[in-house]
């Protein structure tokens, strides 16, 4: 007789894969929702990255623009080695014959030769006086320097070594500097002058606490005088550098000779036998790297938007930013800003006429040879982009970028517009994502307890089912005998 089945009922219904399955399906809105989230995503960091180049685009046309930047001199000098040469921004343009007759010197002097820097000199007062000596090169007075006072140095029972009379004399701040010198005869104690020029010469006198009456002994060792008779001697004469410039006679304490040619600092580095020619001009040099900046900046942001916007035939698909209308319309401006011509100036009217002109793929190229006759006419160059005109025809290159940058760079401009929008997109997707699987939650919840409660039921209907088929066996033995 036949039996009642039922295949697949009770243990045999896998809920989690049911549940599962359903799940997927409801789910696929919120996969639409989060493949959403990630181009939003992508968008906006498209849009930030050329924000920034954008940005570096308006600093390099700012800096073209500036006033400093076409006012920017530099000096040369036909020989560095012998006379170097900075100036200031600007520096007035001319040029200066200069001679250097004899550099600036400092004193020096040494003392006798001792057994080492640790022999004791004993205790006293070394007194160190700033000023010149008159008349070089055998004087006959000391006159201190203005402004000036002598410095006293106490030499203590434990600082009468050669090596710690060195450091008190340093610490001091006398404007000497003290080093011990160790030759052949043994050490000696070197004492210069800080700083160069005749006015920076010194004396010095010593007091010994116990005077043994002996000038070559003792702290009395060390005093030195130019007039007369000396215990330490003199190698190198304090002196003032002297020099021509366009043969005006020059003496400074200093090799440095800063101001006195207004905007300029020349160094006499060694005493020459003719006039070096130091020229001061236009910074053509600092001219032509702000342009080079500005193009390189140009073709940053124009790079970029080309990739962003471009159709790959071979995957059918766009760039980031490919229809992006903010996007497409800031590619139209740049083109059209750089095309259409100037009347700044009365001598430049576009800028293919300084080698700036077009590439086949949008960006710009430079031609060195016209910028550099451009660069020969900086006033007119100057006005082709610097120019703050009353409208656009009559403004230079670079303020017309200066302009649209600033625009678009703006507060209110299109790119905050455009931010903006992509975030108020990007939270708005957030919020319909939470909502969404605080659904999904709800209802595998529930597919979950409906499925289980039928797992149930459908478990009792197969142990019914085994139940009707035994008792339904037994009457069919039953009959049968």
């Amino acid at each position: 007789m036949a039996t009642i089945s039922s295949t697949g009922i009770g243990s045999g219904l896998d809920v989690n894969a049911i549940v599962t399955q359903l799940m997927s399906i409801e789910a696929r809105p919120l996969s639409l929702l989060q493949q959403s989230k990630s181009v939003l995503d992508t968008k906006l960091s498209a849009i930030g990255q050329l924000q920034s180049r954008m940005s570096a685009f308006r600093d390099a046309a700012n800096a073209l623009s500036s006033v400093s930047l076409w006012k920017q001199t530099v000096a040369r000098s036909a020989n560095e080695a012998a006379v170097g040469v900075s100036s200031s921004n600007g520096t007035a343009s001319g040029s200066y014959a200069v001679l250097v007759q004899s550099l600036a010197a400092a004193q020096t002097v040494s003392s006798r030769a001792f057994t080492g820097s640790g022999a004791a000199l004993g205790e006293g007062t070394l007194t160190i006086e700033l000023g010149s000596w008159s008349p070089e090169p055998t004087p006959t007075g000391f006159t201190a320097k203005a402004g000036g006072s002598p410095v006293t140095i106490t030499i203590g029972p434990d600082d009468t070594s050669l090596a710690s009379i060195r450091d008190k004399i340093n610490d001091a701040g006398a404007g000497v500097t003290a080093s011990i010198i160790n030759d052949a005869s043994g050490a000696r104690l070197a004492l210069r002058s800080t700083e160069t020029g005749a006015e920076n010469a010194f004396r010095v006198s010593a007091a010994e606490a116990v005077d043994d009456g002996v000038p070559g002994d003792g702290l009395s060792a060390l005093a030195f005088s130019a007039v007369g008779a000396t215990q330490m001697a003199r190698s190198q004469t304090a002196a003032n550098a002297t020099a021509q410039i366009n043969g005006i006679d020059i003496s400074s304490a200093s090799n440095t000779l800063d101001g006195v040619v207004e905007g300029l600092t020349l160094t006499l580095r060694q005493v020459t036998t003719a006039p070096v020619e130091v020229t001061v001009g236009a910074d053509t040099d600092a001219v032509r790297t702000a342009i080079e900046t500005f193009v390189k900046s140009f073709n940053d942001v124009a790079s970029y938007i080309g990739t962003q916007t471009k159709y790959d035939a071979a995957s059918r698909k766009g760039g980031t930013l490919q229809g992006d209308r903010m996007v497409t319309s800031l590619q139209s401006q740049l083109r059209n800003t750089i095309t259409q011509s100037s009347t700044a100036s009365g001598v430049f009217g576009s800028l293919s006429e300084i080698g700036i002109g077009f590439k086949d793929d949008g960006t710009l190229e430079l031609k060195g040879s016209k910028l550099d006759d451009a660069l020969g006419n900086l006033p007119e160059l100057n006005k082709l982009f610097a120019t703050d005109g009353a409208d656009t025809q009559s403004s230079g290159f670079a303020d017309r970028f200066r302009d649209l940058a600033a625009s678009i760079l703006g507060a209110d401009g299109a790119f905050e517009t455009r931010n903006d929008s992509l975030k108020n997109q990007i939270t708005s997707n957030t919020q319909r994502q939470d909502s969404m699987e605080q659904r999904l939650q709800k209802t595998e919840a529930r597919l979950r307890a409906q499925y289980q409660a039928l797992d149930a039921q459908m478990a009792q209907l197969s142990g019914l089912s085994s139940y009707l088929t035994q008792q339904l066996a037994a009457m069919s033995n039953n009959y049968l005998r």
